[in-house]
């Protein structure tokens, strides 16, 4: 599945079909292994559609264990599957590290610049080239806005309607930096665990959800 540092997303065919099948006696019937099948021709066409170009290498094409699982919706959707999914979710989570300072909340204001920009890491870039989250991509980080992505939730006074208990600064933390601790297929980068944004960053981001003088919060 999508990583910001990997940036992509691959669908075969005309897309990723899901069927919710609980009630059906089909779902009902001992699960079997399902090998995503091989297609050479795909596969040889799809090699050739990229290429190695300034800092972005065809390295990027190659998924890991979390990424390929996802990528096979008949995987995933199965009995076997979902039992799978939570082991890949426990094994996200216990790879997460907290703040090595203990601190988990820098500046907004960087914090804010950080989630409106969408540099970095792409061809185009240099590897001097600030890193950004992206956030806007998927989220509305501002009423005011009118133009943001819908793919996520509105992160509009998130912390002013959860407050900064310990557990709301670590669950926020953890799904910044490896969202499929929570949701195992989960589009949302994994932007700690592929190096993707600074310690120092994520904490810039964290006080714009979660301090009360943030922009997200008046």
């Amino acid at each position: 599945m999508p990583e910001f540092k990997k940036f992509f997303r691959v669908r075969l065919g005309l897309g990723a079909v899901i069927i919710a099948c609980q009630t059906s006696p089909f779902c009902q019937a001992q699960p079997v292994k399902i090998q995503a099948p091989e297609n050479p021709p795909f596969k040889e066409i799809f090699q050739k559609g990229f290429r190695s170009q300034g800092i972005a290498s065809i390295d990027r094409l190659t998924q890991d264990a979390n990424q390929t699982f996802c990528s096979d919706p008949r995987r995933a959707q199965s009995a076997a599957g979902m039992k799978e999914a939570r082991m890949i979710e426990q094994r996200n989570l216990e790879s997460i590290k907290a703040p090595t300072d203990g601190v988990y909340l820098g500046d907004w204001r960087n914090g804010e610049k950080i989630a409106q920009s969408g540099r970095g890491l792409t061809w185009s870039d240099v590897p001097e080239t600030p890193v950004g989250g992206g956030c806007y991509n998927c989220h509305q980080i501002d009423e005011h806005e009118i133009a943001y992505g819908n793919l996520g939730p509105s992160l509009w006074h998130y912390g002013k309607n959860r407050g900064s208990s310990k557990e709301v600064l670590i669950y926020t933390w953890n799904r910044i930096s490896n969202a499929k601790a929570y949701n195992a297929c989960s589009q949302m980068p994994r932007f700690a665990h592929s190096q993707i944004l600074t310690e120092k960053q994520i904490q810039d981001l964290m006080a714009l959800l979660l301090d009360p003088n943030s922009a997200v919060n008046q």
